[in-house]
């Protein structure tokens, strides 16, 4: 009855440690993400990235890597969805790195939720950050 546990016992392990790193991880990258977010960055659409000034080959490997990254967040957030672990802030951390098309929109829509926001400003007064400023006020 249980001879797949013995088969798949180094999978779930994997798995089970996989789900343990992406806990903590979250628990610390939540709050420095959120930290390192411009107070005016949602004031307007005229936002730029902070390495635009950079080399063209730096700027595309960038690109490349942080879409990988927010790619395989993505990926490693729905499985998480099905075994223990953040599952959904795992993927939201993808979903926010990567470059898609109406992200910006998205992102928007979702900070100016009263929970969201009051729940981002809290983690940005802790680290003595200013709160987000949404330019409608």
């Amino acid at each position: 009855m249980f001879d797949w546990l013995s088969v798949e016992g180094q999978t779930i392990g994997w798995l089970a440690l996989f789900s343990v790193i992406t806990f903590f991880g979250t628990l610390f990258l939540v709050p420095f993400l959120v930290a390192r977010i411009p107070a005016d960055y949602f004031a307007s659409e005229q936002h730029q990235a902070p390495w635009r000034h950079r080399h063209p080959l730096l700027r595309g490997l960038i690109f490349v890597a942080k879409n990988a990254m927010g790619l395989l967040l993505l990926l490693a957030g729905v499985i998480l969805l099905f075994t223990p672990g953040q599952g959904v802030v795992t993927v939201l951390i993808g979903l926010m790195l990567m470059d898609f098309p109406g992200k910006y929109g998205l992102e928007r829509k979702l900070v100016t939720q009263p929970v969201v926001l009051r729940s981002i400003n809290w983690l940005r007064a802790k680290a003595d950050q200013p709160p987000l400023f949404l330019g409608e006020e």
